[in-house]
């Protein structure tokens, strides 16, 4: 079994900066890829980032250029550093990891995404 840990979360004014910190602990010889998710209230559940062992790291479109995700793979942590946040961000923010998958939209549809952390939650205020 594999267990994901957040932290960071918390309240942030429009256009202030918030980092996500994430570990990973347990069996961790089948994970593929690690990254976040997040749900916003009322909303479907999305991909945020995912960083694959091997492979380009994935973003959702509308955090292109203000979010990076970085792994560290030794310490297997991930991170999100998250600048000029917009209330539309504001979200349960959850650390993942899994098998992985190939190809298409896989990512964006959770394939491969086998471990969820608890979700830590981003306020942004306008």
């Amino acid at each position: 079994q594999v267990q994901m840990a957040e932290s960071g979360g918390g309240l942030v004014q429009a256009g202030g900066s918030l980092r996500l910190s994430c570990a990973a602990s347990g069996n961790l010889f089948m994970i593929n890829a690690m990254g976040w998710y997040r749900q916003a209230p009322g909303k479907q559940r999305e991909m945020v980032a995912v960083v694959p062992n091997v492979g380009s790291t994935k973003y959702l479109e509308s955090v292109k250029g203000r979010f990076a995700v970085s792994r560290d793979f030794a310490k297997n942590t991930v991170d999100l550093q998250m600048n000029s946040l917009s209330p539309a961000d504001t979200a349960v923010y959850y650390c993942v990891s899994g098998r992985g998958c190939l190809g298409g939209d896989c990512y964006e549809r959770s394939i491969g995404i086998d471990y969820w952390g608890k979700g830590t939650l981003v306020t942004v205020s306008s």
